[in-house]
């Protein structure tokens, strides 16, 4: 509650002002929810299973956009915030009482969703899969997980004395099982007197609804941005003990390249405290595991 105290002066203004003077949005709280899985295939020595990134994605039971793929969101009520209509709608898709959770961008380009002026909050959400329980919400009939890559298709650069521009398209391909989901957008970035605006085209979209295309590049490309900067962040995406291996591996899975392991390591060293406990499991030569430094991330 904000702790104002209203004038007579100002009391007289609220008691004539028209709310229905303008016209207003809804607002809504959409989140691109991210998990590392195993692929289940049969491990090799000292190898984990295949893995890979997942995104949660619904399968829509009702219009608009029947029986397309959507994220998980849902409108804001009256009584929240929109970081308290997030946290409800992800424990409502997901049983999941607390999560990393960050809003990452504002979505409310006229027209986006045919229902009407509807404003939506992105959410970056990471999730660790071992503790995860799908459930389909209200306007869902069907939710899982779909494995997700993004490449860069084409990158065009134009720098001239006062001004820059670069666009980049992007891909995206989801599958899970035998549904395939693609989709191609397009990143225009424009440099005028040391200020950036950004600007997103949706070119091709086969299987999701809504600009759930564009929220994805956007939430993906936050994810990459955040683990190469201190790669604190994906520690949200594992269990509470693990290996060093498992978060080198989770690394390399979202930054989609290979690390040198010296380097993670010491990289990672200050925020880590090793355990006494050992991993087990088929396949594996017992490693140390080790758990978050609360002290590094919150100190």
């Amino acid at each position: 509650m904000i702790n104002h105290k209203t004038t007579p002066e100002e009391k007289a203004f609220l008691k004539t002002y028209d709310m229905t003077a303008f016209d207003r949005p809804s607002l809504t709280a959409d989140m691109a929810v991210f998990a590392v899985l195993s692929s289940g295939e049969q491990p090799e020595y000292r190898k984990d299973p295949g893995k890979y990134l997942g995104i949660l994605l619904i399968r829509r039971g009702g219009f608009p956009y029947k029986d397309h793929y959507a994220l998980p969101g849902g409108f804001s009520h009256k009584d929240e915030t929109i970081e308290e209509t997030a946290l409800r709608e992800l424990k409502e898709e997901t049983s999941l009482d607390s999560a990393y959770l960050e809003p990452f961008g504002m979505f409310s380009r006229p027209g986006r969703d045919p229902r009407g002026w509807i404003i939506s909050q992105g959410f970056l959400a990471l999730v660790d899969a071992e503790k995860y329980r799908v459930r389909a919400g209200s306007d869902a009939w069907e939710a899982g997980w779909f494995k997700i890559d993004m490449d860069c298709e084409e990158s065009t650069r134009h720098v001239r004395k006062d001004n820059a521009e670069i666009t980049t398209i992007y891909r995206l391909k989801m599958e899970k099982d035998d549904v395939r989901l693609t989709a191609l957008v397009k990143e225009n970035r424009i440099f005028s007197g040391h200020h950036e605006k950004t600007s997103y085209e949706i070119l091709e979209d086969e299987g999701l609804a809504f600009d759930h295309a564009e929220i994805i590049v956007r939430a993906l490309k936050a994810l990459r941005e955040k683990t190469a900067q201190s790669g604190r962040i994906v520690f949200d995406l594992m269990p509470e003990l693990f290996t060093l291996y498992s978060l080198q591996e989770a690394t390399e899975i979202i930054l989609g390249e290979k690390l040198l392991t010296p380097n993670f390591r010491r990289k990672m060293t200050p925020f880590v405290i090793e355990t006494s406990q050992l991993s087990s499991g088929a396949g594996h030569r017992p490693a140390k595991l080790f758990r978050r430094n609360m002290e590094a991330f919150y100190g």
